[in-house]
């Protein structure tokens, strides 16, 4: 049977520099068992299961406001986790009434881990036939430290796979920013005035914990993916560690700061919360709305105007709930297709922490000299030391993940190290403007290791 190939449209990719460069051709991708899916399936379910038990728990004890915000956080992220499935797999322009009656009751995710296995099984035994549908795909590569065009074939059923793979990563941060979160700092803040900790609660908190450092760590990979979309990225295990410790410190430090917070000034603290989680979220429609731009619609071809600003609300609100507890490794922007700023804004990351960790010190302090009921046998002052310090040395390991780890830091124009000097001194920009070098030169000079 011939085969049929299809080239995909680059938009990043200048067609003329595609063709003046050697292409090489790389080995197919071979199709991998579905980790992520199963372990995305697993938190989603273990989480969801754990905070019924709770709701229960909760009704049982006649606990209604506890049960009433246990069960809505658990609502709010199931039903984002749903529209967020049928969004990328474009569900509605498609006839499967099954997987929409799975997606009604709540269990989407789970028809779709059975539609990735079963994929992946046709896949695993058809491994030694060619497919009759293949693509071509061009990626950028850095293979010793040279710019190099590699090309392969992607067969239909692997790409398939691979959507299956984006969709649940993207999954994975609805229900890390907008349900774990939310439910881990709630649970916390439960414990913390109740004085006692069931089984049930450490359970669910346990889930929500590692779906939040999960959902983090998923983050920052897709950042680089999208800032870098020309080009194929791998991170060793060395560079996922890295950014696992970062993120782990920083949300945890995070959370139980806000906890303590919230326990030592009750209902005093919640315009405080709402306040912050406000500021982020009309900080992108307040430079999108002073820009002058007009609203992209060429998002979705088959979206409306109302259903483009339901798709950008959305995507707002994700952004606000991901840097309310940790940063989110992207700069959104209203305006552009895209949505995202892909340039490497060291400013906006060091703004982001900086008003953080002023945050996070007056919310400490707060604590340190008002909650002294909220822990009775405990040192305050030890305990407001060590969540600074766990998050200083948070943003330790960030700074160590892009100055050393990143898997493209030789593209940056500036590194860490570089801006932190600038900062100082306010010396290199003003050279670098004023003898501007080409980009080889630059990355030749530049000691980025």
């Amino acid at each position: 049977m011939d085969r049929v190939y299809e080239i995909p449209e680059e938009p990043n990719v200048d067609p003329v520099s595609s063709l003046q460069e050697d292409v090489i051709r790389g080995t197919n991708p071979r199709f991998t068992f579905p980790f992520s899916i199963l372990f995305s399936t697993f938190l989603y379910c273990g989480e969801a299961a754990s905070a019924l038990y709770m709701v229960r728990i909760y009704r049982k004890n006649s606990e209604t406001y506890w049960m009433t915000y246990t069960f809505s956080f658990f609502m709010f992220s199931s039903i984002m986790v749903q529209l967020t499935l049928i969004f990328v797999h474009r569900d509605l322009a498609k006839d499967k009434p099954l997987s929409l009656f799975m997606h009604l009751i709540l269990l989407g995710p789970v028809i779709r881990c059975l539609e990735a296995m079963i994929k992946y099984l046709t896949l695993w035994k058809k491994e030694e036939q060619e497919e009759p549908y293949v693509s071509l795909t061009r990626k950028k590569m850095l293979i010793d430290g040279e710019e190099v065009l590699i090309e392969w074939e992607v067969g239909h059923s692997i790409r398939t796979l691979a959507m299956h793979r984006n969709a649940y990563k993207r999954m994975s941060q609805i229900q890390a920013f907008l349900g774990s979160v939310p439910q881990l700092t709630y649970q916390l803040y439960v414990s913390l005035i109740s004085a006692e900790v069931p089984l049930g609660r450490v359970v669910l908190m346990v889930f929500s914990l590692v779906s939040v450092t999960y959902g983090a760590t998923l983050c920052n990979m897709l950042a680089i993916q999208i800032k870098y979309d020309d080009y194929k990225i791998r991170l060793g295990p060395l560079e996922v560690l890295c950014i696992t410790i970062w993120r782990t410190l920083e949300i945890t430090s995070r959370l139980l700061i806000l906890v303590l917070f919230s326990a030592t000034l009750k209902l005093k603290a919640v315009p405080f919360l709402v306040l912050n989680f406000l500021i982020i979220l009309f900080e992108p429609w307040i430079k999108f709305w002073r820009s002058g731009a007009q609203m992209p619609n060429n998002i979705e071809k088959n979206f409306s105007r109302v259903g483009t600003l339901v798709v950008l609300i959305s995507v707002t609100i994700l952004y606000a709930g991901i840097n309310f507890s940790c940063w989110s490794a992207l700069q959104l922007r209203l305006a552009d297709r895209d949505l995202v700023d892909k340039g490497q804004n060291w400013g906006h990351m060091g703004l982001h922490y900086s008003v953080r960790l002023v945050e996070n010190v007056i919310m400490v302090l707060v604590f340190k000299f008002f909650g002294a009921k909220v822990l009775l046998n405990y040192c305050h002052s030890l305990i407001a030391l060590q969540l600074i310090i766990a998050y200083l040395i948070s943003i330790g390991f960030m700074l160590l993940f892009f100055q050393y780890l990143h898997p493209l830091r030789s593209l940056f124009a500036h590194n860490v190290v570089d801006y932190l000097h600038c900062v100082c001194c306010h010396r290199h920009p003003r050279t670098r403007v004023e003898n501007p070098e080409p980009p080889f030169e630059t990355e030749a000079r530049q000691s980025v290791v």
